[in-house]
């Protein structure tokens, strides 16, 4: 039974409740099928449960359940949230001129760090939602939740990869005669002491993460 904690690798499929239609699979084969282009990288996830890796309404699900296949509907409440329309925002369409961008209907932006859509454009004025695609969408997926990963380098492989941060490789180390319980990451970049802290509430095994950073070996070494 998975609890609260556990690391599972899984694969998935999601649907929109309302047309069946595909948006998002970690299986290739289901992804062409489908016509879904773009998405590049196709393999299974490994997640944590009660860390937030998966919506809400997922998460819950999965807590307490056995390995193997299964279906789910997720209200929108337990997915991406209700549409807000305080997220939609007017934009004169004279600042995507000042920038050289010649907004239509269903760009995709990303303006100060945050993603949106361009949804109309009248008046000299710009209509860009801020809301997450998928807000207000009831969502379906079928879930095949494969195994429960036990491996500490997977686990902290599985966080780095969830966080989009990429590394060269991940060592753990035994002082002593006592068990495993330090992680080095090799990457080219430092990691905020707030995602150190958070690998070793996640992780409760590991005392102590560290990083070497190539970059700044590179640059000590010229």
């Amino acid at each position: 039974m998975i609890k609260k904690g556990d690391f599972i690798e899984l694969d998935y499929e999601g649907y929109l409740v309302d047309n069946n239609q595909l948006f998002d699979t970690t299986k290739k084969a289901v992804a062409e099928k489908a016509g879904l282009v773009n998405k590049e990288n196709f393999e299974p996830n490994i997640v944590c449960i009660g860390q937030n890796h998966l919506l809400p309404g997922l998460d819950e699900f999965v807590e307490g359940k056995d390995l193997g296949n299964y279906e789910v509907e997720v209200t929108s409440e337990e997915a991406f949230g209700k549409r807000n329309a305080k997220l939609l925002q007017l934009i004169p369409l004279k600042k995507f001129k000042d920038q050289k961008i010649q907004p239509f209907q269903g760009l995709e932006l990303n303006i100060d760090g945050h993603l949106g859509i361009v949804r109309s454009i009248s008046g000299g004025r710009v209509i860009v939602d801020f809301n997450h695609p998928l807000a207000g969408k009831d969502l379906k997926y079928k879930l095949d939740l494969k195994r429960i990963v036990v491996d500490l380098k997977e686990q902290v492989e599985a966080i780095l990869k969830l966080g989009g941060l990429p590394f060269e490789k991940v060592e753990l180390i035994k002082e002593g005669d006592k068990a495993i319980d330090h992680a080095i990451i090799h990457m080219k970049q430092l990691l905020p002491n707030e995602f150190n802290e958070g690998i070793q509430k996640t992780i409760k095994e590991l005392t102590k993460v560290g990083v070497v950073s190539f970059q700044a070996n590179n640059q000590a070494n010229k």
